[in-house]
């Protein structure tokens, strides 16, 4: 690898490591506290202040259960195949679909169906910086978005821009599976359809 690539990698590190905490909803004070990396060492490290090191980008990857060469962005080596590894956060669990850190996020979720009597309760919504879509794998999906309260079915899909409050909860007694593409930066997704007639 050439001086001006290995240095375009190491910059690349810290936007990497700030987009993969969010993502998990992690805080540094948590990540500080899992990894015994100093909250001022992690802050530096995310705005690119501080030089990643191995001492450092070990105990990450290991906290976030992604490989080293992931994390630092290293360039793809000819296998094209993603090995994801689930992890699991407030009762759900996220299957990554994308190998990447950077860019727009893909997830195989799946949510345990509700508790036996589950009522319909309002559901906590949140906004952040971003566009979801989703589409519903199996199972019922509900998404509140805004003043909407919605049911996914089986084949459905939902688009929105994560700036307007939005929750999901499971709707149904069997646990739900569904894809979710999140572009932190405000991407959206493209469909591409054969004009008509043709």
């Amino acid at each position: 690898m050439a001086d001006e690539d290995l240095t375009e990698v190491l910059t690349a590190v810290g936007p990497r490591l700030r987009a993969l905490r969010r993502t998990r909803g992690t805080t540094l004070a948590q990540l500080s506290e899992t990894t015994g990396i100093s909250l001022s060492t992690l802050s530096r490290l995310e705005a690119g202040q501080r030089k990643p090191t191995l001492e450092l980008l070990l105990p990450l990857a290991k906290a976030y259960g992604v490989q080293l060469d992931e994390l630092v962005g290293a360039p793809a080596t000819g296998d094209p195949r993603v090995h994801p590894r689930p992890f699991t956060r407030q009762g759900q669990t996220f299957v990554p679909l994308t190998r990447y850190l950077g860019g727009l996020h893909a997830y195989k979720q799946i949510m345990p169906p509700r508790p036996p009597g589950g009522r319909d309760e309002p559901l906590e919504q949140r906004v952040h910086e971003g566009y979801e879509w989703l589409y519903v794998l199996s199972g019922r999906l509900r998404l509140a978005l805004g003043e909407h309260d919605l049911v996914l079915m089986s084949g459905e899909a939902a688009e929105f821009d994560t700036r307007t409050p939005h929750g999901f909860a499971n709707a149904g007694d069997q646990p739900v599976e569904f894809l979710s593409l999140f572009g932190a930066q405000g991407e959206r997704i493209h469909v591409r359809a054969r004009p008509a007639g043709t």
